[in-house]
């Protein structure tokens, strides 16, 4: 009795390359592993004998798990609350897939370095972070790329470990300033890249859509490294103190904790005097300095203490307030500012980069010092190539966010407050009196407006407005000789963000009223 030879139906491809859009066979598939194709390493299918069945995972938990994908992936990170919609299986897909994206876009002699075959990670205090990462990081393995573990850290050491191990990435595990239930990853490429939906997040949430959990043995192998000792000598090199300072430092229960007492607790001249130092995964305060009201307990040690100044930190230590002696909130706006005088003493004609909401105050500063002032878009991807592109020395935004051209054109927490007592150091008067003259225009500080047609509204704008200097780099930003403002979209809400500055009280108050108008009512938000 003769036999037919069965072949498979196009309608059954459905093994899939990791990062591939297309289905394949499983002749095509074992063909691919006996020449050892570079995906194959840590793929499911990996294993013809326990590959010969089509998946052993639901086809409605994988669309489930799809749809959790969708909502924790966001425009600069993933994040979401824990363990529904983000959970260690999610945690597992991510790892995966940016380790296959980052490998994938290596080229040239990087391919060849092994250090690029290395993923670095990091993660936050949150009592979820440690599972979240042990998933993450087998996720990573799976793929055949070797890990650094460098255990519990704030996000800008994992930019100072990408750049001195020299890896093809990193991933902080982190919810930076949201509540204890929320977590999420930051993911950055070589050179501590950014990577947003833009620059790479969306092929990475594509890959994680598309792969299954493999069942089979990590083929990548992990390292554990302790890098605080040269994080602290690298922050170090910003801080250099000419008199005795007393700080308070609100640490918020969040990563600051951890190098508030590695690298300045010991400082000569320098007195610490911490709040909400202990390292818990909960919060006597939401970890989000931007919110006047969690700044009240540092004001009132600040003034219980005497202190010269006060600086609080959000949950990931990336950012960070100032207040005053008085315990007055200093703007990051004045902070860019005197910032920029600093740095443009020794780095004349340098560029200086300031997200477009900033007082006009900071142009002027660093054209009075000699710099080039550049204006950039809301948003640290924005700022981070910015900085890059035009070589600048320093960049801030109002988020609290300050970047150094010699900390990897990155932003950090503990970089900043060091440039900061620095500067202080070199006055013999209060921190008020050295800002004082900073504060010759008056803001308005960022107002939000529900507005359902928001691009209906900005034409109005730039009509009734046209005789004035325009300009959409972000939104409409107008400017007069007296006074300016600039509407933006919020990318995720019906609101229109609206930020106006006058050189008196007078006209700010009269000038908020005549655009507020023309927009709707004010929202708290």
């Amino acid at each position: 009795m003769s036999q037919t030879k069965s072949t498979q139906l196009v309608s059954d491809y459905y093994r899939q390359c990791p990062g591939e859009h297309y289905k394949i066979s499983d002749a095509v598939c074992f063909q691919r592993q006996r020449h050892h194709y570079p995906k194959c390493p840590g793929c499911r299918w990996q294993d013809p004998a326990s590959a010969a069945g089509k998946s052993d995972n639901p086809v409605s938990s994988h669309q489930h798990e799809g749809s959790m994908i969708e909502k924790v992936f966001k425009a600069y990170d993933v994040r979401g609350v824990y363990p529904e919609p983000l959970n260690e299986d999610i945690a597992w897909k991510v790892g995966h897939a940016t380790a296959q994206f980052l490998r994938m876009n290596l080229t040239g002699l990087a391919k060849a370095d092994p250090r690029m075959n290395m993923v670095v990670v990091g993660r936050d205090m949150r009592t979820h972070s440690p599972s979240m990462a042990k998933a993450l990081i087998e996720g990573i393995l799976s793929t055949g790329t070797n890990v650094i573990d460098i255990g519990m850290i704030d996000t800008p050491q994992i930019y100072f470990a990408i750049n001195h191990l020299g890896c093809c990435g990193g991933i902080q595990v982190t919810a930076s300033h949201n509540p204890a239930q929320y977590n999420g990853f930051k993911i950055s490429g070589a050179g501590a890249k950014p990577i947003g939906e833009n620059t790479g997040l969306n092929e990475i949430k594509r890959i994680a859509m598309s792969v299954r959990k493999n069942p089979s043995p990590n083929v990548g192998r992990v390292e554990t490294q302790d890098l605080n000792r040269p994080y602290k000598s690298h922050v170090l090199q910003f801080l250099k103190l000419n008199r005795p300072l007393k700080v308070v430092v609100d640490c918020s229960n969040g990563m600051a904790g951890k190098f508030i007492p590695n690298i300045f607790m010991n400082y000569p001249g320098l007195t610490i005097i911490p709040v909400n130092l202990e390292i818990t995964g909960s919060f006597k305060h939401e970890p989000n300095p931007l919110v006047d009201a969690n700044l009240r307990e540092l004001q009132e040690a600040v003034l219980s203490h005497g202190a010269d100044l006060g600086v609080c930190f959000d949950g990931d230590a990336d950012r960070c307030m100032f207040v005053d002696e008085q315990a007055k909130i200093v703007r990051c706006d004045i902070v860019t500012a005197l910032l920029a005088k600093h740095f443009l003493k020794t780095a004349a004609n340098s560029a200086i980069v300031y997200d477009l909401r900033s007082s006009r105050v900071v142009r002027e500063e660093i054209l009075n010092a000699g710099g080039v002032p550049k204006r950039e878009r809301v948003g640290h991807a924005f700022m981070k190539k910015a900085l890059a592109d035009s070589q600048a020395v320093f960049g801030g935004e109002l988020s609290g966010h300050f970047y150094f051209r010699d900390n990897f054109k990155t932003d950090s927490g503990a970089i900043v407050f060091a440039v900061m007592l620095s500067v202080l150091s070199n006055y013999d008067v209060p921190f008020s009196h050295v800002i004082k003259p900073l504060l010759r225009w008056h803001a308005s500080g960022e107002i939000n407006y529900e507005v359902e047609d928001k691009d209906a509204a900005i034409k109005k704008i730039a009509e009734r407005y046209k005789d004035a200097s325009v300009d959409y780099l972000d939104g409409i930003t107008v400017e007069y000789d007296t006074w300016w403002f600039n509407v933006r979209k919020s990318n995720t809400e019906p609101l229109l963000r609206l930020n106006l500055e006058a050189n008196t009280a007078d006209l700010l108050k009269k000038k908020l009223e005549e655009v507020g108008t023309q927009l709707g009512t004010p929202v708290h938000h």
